[in-house]
């Protein structure tokens, strides 16, 4: 199509070229740059400033600066960790390594918990039970409106009120709760259940694979394969085969009181467990929130339209309300998660060693504070942008697509 045959309104359409930069003022876009130069510079100049004259301080007072320290033997008693630690014997990044894994131990396992929780009590406050709904309200409301450092306060002090080992708690002669923590049975692990472990994280795999496989299968041809045999065989039928065939070794633990305190098995120290509790409980109480004004925010004609077709309420909860509320409650949900994470640094107020507390130590006898303060700072820095990633992800996984 020639020039002469082109509709004005197509030509008109057409983007104006652009313009030369030109090294005047009037022009916008050399403004802009000359701003963004300055900035940076002053940003820069600041920074230099800073650094300079904290270098100059550090040299005055004959202290140390740099890394190096993390070379050098620690000395610092660590009551747990979940990695060989000899205080004689080990560097104070080893230790740091250990408090960065405490951390993460109770932020984890505390993500999880919460999440439960919250769901659950959030699911409450919107039941048609009166005392379910008046019950879960008071729980909302209580717990979100009492400081946090107060309620880990509260939880470690009534750990420390429990009988003392030789007077325990005892739960089925295996399970034992004291001022000391609380000792379960553990399995000697050995060679069979790792390969066991092994093949059940295959077949969990093989068993995502094929439901996706499934599913595609559906969409084509309207008929979907079954998927729960080849969940069976993979994640039971076949881990039983290989532990079986090596051996099938099953010896357990049990912790026994011996002298003053429990031997054998695993320990939740107090500390662990009032931290665990206090985050858990009070983060609960944020996501219960996040949680009902995600189910309420879903049109109520969802309700009534799964309700004509006989679904029961529990159904239409699962299938068909919750996965839409999704998309409310992921972003929200990833703040509490990065509040549950950041509030963490509390435990040095209950005496858990997590990175916090052992970076305060190491800080206090090596005089290096700006580099322990760095590390705590990079650490936490790299777990919140790690959830943010994931949860951002989820979010985009689960957004609606428009065709």
């Amino acid at each position: 199509m020639s020039d002469a045959t082109i509709d004005p309104r197509l030509a008109s359409s057409r983007a104006a070229p652009k313009r030369r930069l030109r090294m005047s003022w009037s022009d916008p876009r050399f403004r802009a740059i000359v701003w963004q130069v300055v900035i940076l510079g002053f940003v820069a100049s600041v920074g230099w400033y800073l650094i300079n004259n904290t270098s100059q301080n550090l040299a005055a007072r004959h202290i140390a600066t740099g890394f190096g320290f993390l070379e050098r033997t620690a000395g610092i008693p660590i009551g747990e960790a979940l990695i060989p630690y000899n205080p004689a014997e080990n560097t104070y990044g080893r230790a740091l390594i250990i408090g960065v894994l405490n951390t993460l131990k109770v932020s984890v396992v505390g993500i999880v918990l919460a999440t439960i929780l919250g769901t659950l009590v959030g699911i409450g406050r919107l039941s048609k039970n009166w005392l379910m709904a008046r019950l879960t309200g008071f729980y909302v409301e209580t717990l979100r409106d009492l400081p946090l450092l107060l309620q880990l306060l509260f939880w470690y002090t009534i750990l420390q009120g429990l009988p003392a080992p030789r007077n325990a708690m005892s739960i089925g002669g295996a399970v034992y709760l004291s001022n000391r923590g609380l000792k379960m049975p553990t399995l000697d692990w050995e060679f069979a259940h790792t390969a066991a472990l092994l093949v059940f994280i295959a077949g969990a795999v093989g068993t995502w694979l094929w439901n996706r496989h499934a599913r595609l299968r559906q969409d084509a041809t309207g008929v979907r394969p079954a998927v729960w045999p080849v969940a069976l065989g993979s994640l039971l039928v076949l881990p039983l085969i290989v532990w079986g065939v090596l051996g099938a070794p099953f010896q357990w633990d049990i912790p026994a009181l011996h002298g003053f305190n429990f031997q054998g098995g695993a320990n939740i120290s107090p500390e662990y467990f009032a931290l665990l509790i206090g985050l858990v409980t009070y983060t609960a109480g944020y996501i219960a929130e996040i949680v009902r004004s995600g189910i309420q925010a879903v049109h109520q004609g969802q309700w009534e339209a799964a309700g004509a077709l006989g679904l029961k309420r529990g159904a239409v909860l699962r299938h068909i309300v919750l996965p839409q509320a999704l998309r409310v409650i992921i972003p929200p949900m990833t703040s509490q998660y990065l509040n549950l994470t950041k509030n963490s640094s509390l435990a040095v107020a209950i005496g858990y060693q997590d990175l916090v507390s052992i970076a305060n130590t190491t800080l206090n006898q090596t005089g290096q504070a700006i580099e322990g303060i760095a590390v705590i700072m990079a650490v936490f820095l790299t777990i919140s942008l790690s959830i943010s990633l994931l949860m951002n992800w989820y979010n985009a996984h689960i957004a609606l697509v428009e065709r």
